[in-house]
């Protein structure tokens, strides 16, 4: 697989705070080509997650963490779905295991390359199909929405982190988001 390959599925994994009630569609709109709500078809998610651990080795949380991240917030995968899933591919001989300070942190093997390489295209799929929902659960003014809340949330983080829990400046930084929410409740 070609780093232009996965750049192209990793555009709908753009960071962003997409409403989590859409994850499923709204009632009465379209489910934006997710058969039965879901984001995933049988066996994709065994790619998803190989092709996130190819690029960073991680542990289980960490690979829930980062699908959540990076599908906006719209899907959480469980537990339940994420573990089995690793030790599929720790059956499979795609990933093994190293023991890093206590957690179980999980690596592609070269045979999980070779799978990556020979499933490309259908990763290829994934991509245009969540690219596709997320356009349609975040296009428009509710796109315009979403990046300009993903904005002000990453730079109001960073400098209430930077200036601290108690300074002026954080005290402010929380005057002017409950002003912004008082104007746009009374829209």
């Amino acid at each position: 697989m070609t780093r232009k390959d996965w750049e192209g599925f990793g555009e709908f994994f753009a960071a962003g705070f997409g409403p989590r009630v859409w994850a499923f569609g709204v009632p009465g709109r379209q489910r934006h080509g997710r058969r039965g709500g879901r984001w995933f078809e049988a066996g994709e998610m065994r790619l998803v997650i190989l092709r996130l651990i190819k690029d960073k080795p991680s542990h289980g949380y960490e690979i829930i963490k980062a699908l959540e991240e990076r599908m906006g917030g719209c899907y959480t995968p469980s537990a339940g779905t994420v573990y089995p899933t690793l030790q599929l591919l720790e059956d499979q001989g795609y990933v093994r295991i190293v023991e890093e300070g206590g957690k179980k942190v999980y690596h592609i093997t070269p045979e999980g390359e070779r799978y990556l390489d020979e499933h490309h295209d259908v990763l290829s799929d994934i991509g245009d199909r969540i690219r596709e929902a997320m356009r349609g659960v975040a296009g428009g003014a509710i796109g315009e929405v979403n990046a300009a809340f993903a904005d002000l949330a990453k730079r109001t983080f960073k400098d209430a982190w930077r200036s601290g829990p108690d300074s002026e400046k954080t005290k402010r930084m929380a005057e002017i988001l409950r002003r912004a929410l008082s104007e746009i409740e009374a829209l």
